[in-house]
């Protein structure tokens, strides 16, 4: 995304009314949830085009979320911009020296942009009430489930590594020799699922999403668009930005964001889990898994 910092009771609005689009209406609808800065300094027919439907169905989907046509539609993304900061000099000018500084150095600054971009964009969409909620969640849970696949596996799953220093409910699924929708049999209300995916969505996420949605599962989901069926089903969802040169969707913002939300879990919890992992550490020392220590 451009910037989810646009006017998001609109953005929202967009959202929970997804999929009750047309599919022309949806092509519009997700262009303007990813990019919503564009909305602002576009006519209708700029933003027809580039979502590749009609200025009609644009206006349709502008009425569907409440707006008399796309000039109203417009205003709150023009009072956003209006009000925002948009620059960022100091950013550009050290971007604009590593990109001269020899013949790898347009690579290393467009993959430094992309990083620190989607680090910035990321959390310039969240609040620390959307956080503290999907932590009460979590701390509040019997079990925790977190499920990524391909490029988000390993990211699952130190997720799930760190969170188990101090706790114990956290499981990173699929499981060895199962599949997610199994490991998931027994799950209901008193149960979190954290789903993390992006553009192509995976599958066995979004069926481990049904599952879970189908059991009373609380979903948290991290996920690269407000369009992406796993934010339109999660309880708390939360919108990463994965943008880079590479072929590969980055997962720089996503780990930022799952150890900011393990931040507010551990501030949920209080002394517990700080007693749970100084007593965890306390353990590897004794037994000398740190080199040179332990008896």
């Amino acid at each position: 995304m451009n910037d989810t910092n646009v006017s998001s009771a609109v953005l929202t609005r967009l959202s929970e009314e997804f999929g009750d689009l047309t599919p022309e209406a949806q092509k519009a609808a997700k262009y303007v949830l990813e990019n919503p800065r564009d909305v602002g300094v576009s006519t209708v027919r700029e933003i027809a085009e580039a979502a590749n439907v009609k200025p009609n169905t644009v206006v349709r989907m502008a009425r569907q979320v409440g707006f008399e046509g796309y000039d109203d539609f417009r205003e709150p993304f023009r009072e956003a911009i209006r009000n925002g900061q948009v620059t960022f000099p100091d950013r550009a000018r050290f971007l604009q020296e590593i990109g001269k500084s020899g013949q790898m150095g347009a690579l290393y600054a467009d993959m430094v942009q992309a990083a620190l971009g989607n680090v910035q964009d990321t959390f310039a969409g969240i609040t620390a009430d959307a956080l503290t909620e999907a932590a009460q969640a979590i701390w509040s849970s019997r079990n925790v489930f977190t499920i990524g696949v391909g490029v988000n596996n390993s990211v699952a799953r130190n997720f799930t590594y760190l969170a188990s220093t101090g706790m114990v409910q956290f499981h990173a699924i699929p499981r060895a020799g199962s599949v997610a929708t199994d490991d998931l049999a027994w799950s209901d209300s008193r149960d979190v699922l954290i789903a993390i995916t992006s553009a192509p969505y995976r599958s066995e996420v979004l069926e481990a999403v049904e599952v879970a949605r189908e059991q009373g599962v609380t979903v948290i989901g991290l996920t690269d668009s407000p369009a992406s069926p796993v934010y339109r089903a999660a309880t708390h969802g939360f919108v990463v930005a994965v943008d880079t040169p590479q072929f590969f969707p980055s997962s720089i913002a996503t780990i930022a964001l799952l150890e900011t939300l393990l931040s507010f879990v551990v501030a949920q919890a209080g002394d517990e889990i700080v007693e749970r992992v100084d007593a965890f550490h306390a353990r590897r020392h004794r037994i000398g898994l740190y080199a040179g220590e332990g008896g």
